[in-house]
């Protein structure tokens, strides 16, 4: 039983303080001031009816609850707002909003959100991220392999699973591949696009040496070739934090469902090449993406159809390229060193580190970003290709000229001097020539004169036009040995009544 009637005692008769009142009756203040607000709502006063007992008293001041309402309210159906949540601009506001329009006096917007987020607590973790509808791609390999025997030498070689999923509608792509190389990795995002009939504009990336050079929390190296094919697709590649898989949700829990759907299914059979495993996980792929999900009573095909593919990016008109990406510094002759070939560029860029794109069939040259020059690739290890329109023009000062090295060149002896104006004279291009003139004159300084002197005597002798060629006889000390004399039959034939000559026959 309360202590009603001795608050309202100590108040009105001895005319305590709330808080004094609350120290005597061993409660708390604010019942006490809850107590002594309820009476005049219940319009007593002071002293109270003779006849009112406490039970009596205490169901004045303190009514029951009126009865709940018998009144349903539906709730909304949460799968359908999930899905709706994910398309571009819809929010919870919208949502409820529209709710309302059909059920008027159900929940307000704060207790239509607690329901949602309780909702979201019942199902995947991971779902409980909203992504929107063709923003995001998830991509990653499985950590699971697929044994693929070579049919004539029995050699077995373990497949990797690429596999990508789109964040709104967790639609997947997977295939096998033998390596995980920049060639792979690019190739399956071009497959993966053209699976999808479109592009994402966000791609999310595991810290793979691949994709990313340099792994870092705040501002990841991203791999040239791999941000060349993000450009060509209208993508920006934002890779997951080291360390922090939360990040790729989506690509975990893809990777989790292809090795059981995919890989599971597939440890008993033996294939004998990587196109007969690409069928078989292309088979398994598509019924993965046809079987409904329990917790949207839809399949990822399904959503893929209302969600993703509607709001992709076109894909461009021609698929991406593979093109490598390398950094060479040019030569005094304005030509860089691509895979051992040597392609010019403006002779203005000496000594400046350009950006080298390398496709199958050309070589692109840029310096800050402008592109300085083009080639046709050519594999032909220490040979050129000059354009005329690279050259300096005859009027213009040039630093390094054949001139500057036959002079050098005299300063060290006479074969010296023979031997550069002979490589110099051989080339279409003299400046094709200077790398070559260059290595063998720096040889003087390691050798001295003398012996670089006696090398280029042996090797005017014996044809010798390159650098490693005159390099080699200093590193054997072929420079000691004698020349050998000619013989008497190896000299000159001179005037002789016998010898005819070529009018003899006119």
């Amino acid at each position: 039983m309360r202590k009603i009637r001795e608050i309202l005692r100590l108040k009105f008769e001895c005319g305590l303080s709330a808080r004094m009142i609350a120290s005597s009756c061993a409660i708390a203040r604010s019942t006490v001031a809850d107590c002594l607000g309820r009476l005049p709502k219940a319009g007593l006063s002071w002293p109270v009816p003779d006849g009112l007992d406490d039970e009596r008293l205490e169901a004045l001041l303190y009514p029951p609850p009126p009865a709940p309402s018998s009144r349903v309210t539906p709730l909304p159906n949460w799968a359908e707002v999930s899905r709706e949540l994910r398309k571009k601009g819809v929010t919870l506001q919208l949502l409820w909003e529209e709710y309302r329009q059909s059920h008027p006096d159900s929940y307000a917007y704060s207790r239509f959100c607690d329901l949602y987020r309780a909702w979201g607590k019942c199902v995947n973790p991971s779902m409980r991220q909203a992504y929107k509808a063709g923003e995001k791609c998830f991509v990653d390999y499985a950590g699971q392999t697929i044994p693929v025997v070579d049919p004539d030498t029995g050699e077995i070689q373990e497949a990797s699973l690429f596999v990508g999923a789109l964040g709104a509608s967790s639609y997947t792509y997977a295939e096998a591949q033998l390596h995980q190389d920049l060639a792979n990795w690019t190739g399956a995002h071009v497959r993966m696009f053209r699976h999808f009939q479109g592009s994402t504009r966000v791609l999310t990336p595991d810290n793979l040496k691949s994709g990313v050079k340099r792994p870092c929390f705040y501002e990841p190296d991203i791999n040239p070739t791999y941000h060349d094919l993000a450009v060509h697709y209208g993508c920006v590649v934002l890779p997951a934090r080291p360390r922090r898989p939360r990040d790729k949700a989506k690509a975990e829990a893809a990777v989790l469902v292809a090795t059981r759907w995919i890989l599971a299914r597939l440890r008993h059979r033996t294939f004998f090449s990587l196109a007969d495993l690409n069928v078989a996980v292309g088979e398994l792929l598509e019924s993965l993406n046809h079987r409904t999900m329990r917790h949207f009573g839809l399949s990822r095909a399904e959503l893929f159809e209302q969600l993703d593919r509607p709001a992709l990016q076109p894909l461009p008109e021609h698929p991406y390229r593979f093109a490598l990406w390398k950094k060479p510094r040019v030569n005094i002759d304005h030509h860089v060193d691509v895979e051992g070939h040597y392609y010019s560029v403006p002779y203005t860029l000496i000594h400046q580190v350009l950006d080298a794109r390398i496709e199958e069939f050309t070589i692109e040259l840029f310096h800050k970003g402008k592109r300085v020059a083009s080639h046709p690739r050519s594999r032909k290890k220490g040979f050129a290709s000059t354009l005329p329109e690279h050259r300096p023009a005859s009027h213009r000062f040039v630093e390094w000229s054949p001139e500057r090295f036959t002079r050098w060149a005299a300063t060290l002896g006479p074969h010296t001097e023979q031997l550069v104006a002979a490589i110099l004279s051989a080339r279409v291009y003299p400046e094709q020539a200077y790398r070559t003139c260059l290595g063998i004159l720096n040889l003087g300084k390691r050798c001295g004169p003398e012996r670089l002197e006696a090398a280029c005597r042996r090797a005017l002798h014996f044809g010798v036009r390159s650098w490693k060629g005159v390099k080699n006889i200093l590193d054997n000390r072929l420079e000691e040995i004698p020349l050998p004399v000619a013989t008497q039959e190896e000299l000159p034939l001179g005037p002789h009544e016998n010898v005819r000559g070529k009018t003899y026959f006119c």
